[in-house]
């Protein structure tokens, strides 16, 4: 089917009559198909073309200017990597003085882009010929890259240096898909993953590959000579990058990379020999509290978070740290300490009455309470027009609400922080 909606833009009438389409605006789709019909055009040409232009507007966000010469499947777009990311990826590779990379699994070709747009030779292999399609148009401005047929687990270690690997994370499942956690499931399994690791590496020690994982997977599943990088992209924790051989960076377990709005941030764990803090020790509420990112989270970071803001945690099972010192960090947002409750209806809609706090941001971590049926009870509108944000948590055990304030942004960008 697929294939079938691809093959009208795939001739040279249909591609050039898809680019000299207007930007694509919803509101003008169907007078648009209407008019392309009436102009001579097969029904089916016009579905492929208005489907594609509908797809590059969604992949603006992804590709920005590219996506406007690109070619996407409606998959393909939702799993592909964000150009920022694929770029740092490919940075890595280039930073190893590696020349050549297959990218297994390539998708709609993002990575693939990515690495050949900084000179490296890709090849570029897919196992369904409709991506190979799409992926064939999308890198036919990189010279050095070309598109196969094939799969992952057929791949000759010695056709290229290294090796880029976005395992299928997704299986059909009545008709929608479902989101894999077990990697064992993943297509190619995370064992074979590490499988060609070793086959790279000529049995010697692990050879050049990096492959994207799900955030979940468990630090404790993958080798310990290997770093894992937990990617954030505006507070969306996105990937776990597996980096090994010469990728990986010496002495660094794991790390978080945070991408905000300052641009990309990086913290690291090394091995426990390397002197890392432990977990934060916990104790009382400060003036300040902290949330950490996600990505920090997922690689076991808080403790050096911790130490970075001289925090304590409020329970030894939650994320949240909390200090008397105001530090602006693009680890964690940032709040000021108001007051503290006992989690309780009447107490906390007395406490919003006295305020007349009505404008909530309610956020949780630890708790059974759902911010949307507590707003739906606490009806806060009536309550006046203070501004407030409700944390829901747990403090030494005990559910509580801690009402604060965000920090103020800092007035000029961050200076770079450090490697931790």
């Amino acid at each position: 089917m697929r294939e079938t909606m691809l093959e009208p833009v795939l001739t040279p009438d249909g591609w050039a009559l898809l680019n000299s389409l207007p930007p694509y605006r919803e509101q003008d789709s169907l007078a648009r198909a209407t008019a392309l019909r009436r102009a001579g055009h097969s029904p089916e040409l016009v579905s492929a073309v208005m489907t594609q232009s509908r797809l590059r507007a969604r992949a603006q966000e992804k590709f920005g200017e590219f996506a406007g010469r690109m070619l996407f499947t409606q998959a393909g777009l939702e799993q592909a990597t964000r150009l920022p990311v694929a770029a740092l990826h490919a940075r890595r590779f280039q930073q190893a003085q590696v020349t050549s990379v297959a990218d297994l699994g390539c998708g709609i070709g993002g990575d693939a882009m990515a690495l050949a747009g900084l000179g490296l030779t890709v090849r570029a292999v897919d196992r369904d010929p409709a991506t190979v399609a799409v992926a064939t148009v999308n890198l036919r401005p990189f010279p050095s890259a070309s598109v196969h047929l094939g799969r992952a687990e057929g791949h000759d270690p010695t056709d290229t240096e290294a090796v880029w690997l976005d395992p299928a994370r997704r299986a059909p499942q009545r008709g929608r898909d479902r989101r894999l956690h077990d990697p064992e499931e993943y297509q190619p399994p995370l064992s074979a993953v590490l499988d060609l690791a070793r086959r790279l590496g000529r049995g010697t020690q692990d050879g050049p590959l990096g492959a994207k994982l799900g955030p979940g997977i468990d630090r404790m599943a993958l080798p310990d000579d290997a770093e894992v990088q937990w990617l954030s992209f505006h507070g969306q924790v996105l990937e776990a990058t597996l980096w090994t051989g010469p990728l990986a960076r010496p002495g660094v377990r794991s790390s978080a990379l945070v991408i905000g709005r300052d641009g990309a941030r990086q913290m690291d764990l090394g091995s426990e020999e390397a002197g890392n803090p432990g977990d934060p020790v916990p104790g009382p509420v400060g003036d300040h509290l902290y949330e950490p990112d996600g990505a920090v989270i997922r690689a076991g970071l808080i403790g050096t978070l911790a130490q970075q803001l001289q925090a304590r945690t409020l329970d030894p099972s939650i994320a949240h740290l909390t200090g008397d010192r105001l530090v602006h960090t693009p680890f964690a947002a940032g709040y000021t300490v108001r007051d503290v409750l006992p989690f309780g209806m009447k107490r906390l809609a007395s406490y919003l009455r006295e305020h007349r706090i009505g404008v909530l941001e309610i956020k949780k971590r630890g708790t059974a309470v759902e911010p949307e049926q507590l707003r739906r009870s606490l009806r806060p509108r009536r309550f006046g027009e203070e501004q407030a944000t409700l944390i829901l948590t747990r403090i030494a055990g005990e559910q509580s609400v801690i009402i604060t304030s965000p920090h103020p942004r800092p007035s000029s960008p961050a200076a770079p922080e450090p490697a931790a």
